[in-house]
């Protein structure tokens, strides 16, 4: 019989959509104030690779991401997502046009992957707790980041994988401070 493991603590990222980037900073300190300081964070970046959002959110649509300093335990991400839910609520009573005024996808990076919570069911996605879904949606291999059939277009873009790479070298010396050892990743054969 296999020994149950602690898993390691992970990087929690949440990224925004908005079609009213002004409302940036407000958001960043409504996060700031439930999960701590930011340690990394990027955008406006134009998010135009879907007009999934446009009726709801208005266009055109930025993309910002916000990485916590804070790591966290992976199993608390569907708790997350409900919170992010509720401030999306929260903006939406503040500010009435657009309908959404802002959309929030929190997420966690480990060294070998990033994981997506949602509250939408689909094959690849596996319920984790209240409602709420998981999905890998990239994954880490041979040096450099790999995607899925179901992986977000926007998410498969050089800003968005330079930002993640980003972030997995400052998760990574995270858990360099904290004494965990840390595995070189092998390069892929071409």
């Amino acid at each position: 019989m296999a020994d149950v493991q602690t898993p390691l603590p992970v990087k929690l990222f949440i990224g925004m959509l908005t079609s009213l980037p002004e409302l940036a900073p407000k958001v960043e300190a409504e996060l700031t104030s439930l999960y701590g300081s930011v340690d990394s964070r990027s955008g406006p970046a134009l998010f135009d690779l879907t007009h999934y959002y446009d009726r709801s959110m208005g266009s055109p649509i930025y993309r910002f991401f916000f990485s916590f300093a804070k790591l966290i335990d992976p199993s608390s991400i569907a708790a997350i997502k409900l919170q992010t839910n509720e401030l999306e609520s929260i903006f939406a009573s503040r500010y009435s046009n657009p309908v959404r005024p802002i959309n929030l996808d929190p997420g966690y990076l480990e060294q070998s992957k990033i994981v997506l919570a949602s509250t939408k069911n689909f094959f690849h996605r596996i319920l984790i707790a209240q409602g709420i879904y998981a999905e890998v949606t990239l994954h880490f291999q041979g040096g450099r980041w790999r995607f899925f059939p179901w992986t977000f277009p926007d998410y498969k873009t050089r800003s968005y994988l330079e930002f993640f790479t980003s972030l997995r070298s400052i998760y990574r010396s995270q858990l360099n401070e904290m004494g965990v050892r840390i595995r070189q990743t092998p390069k892929r054969r071409s």
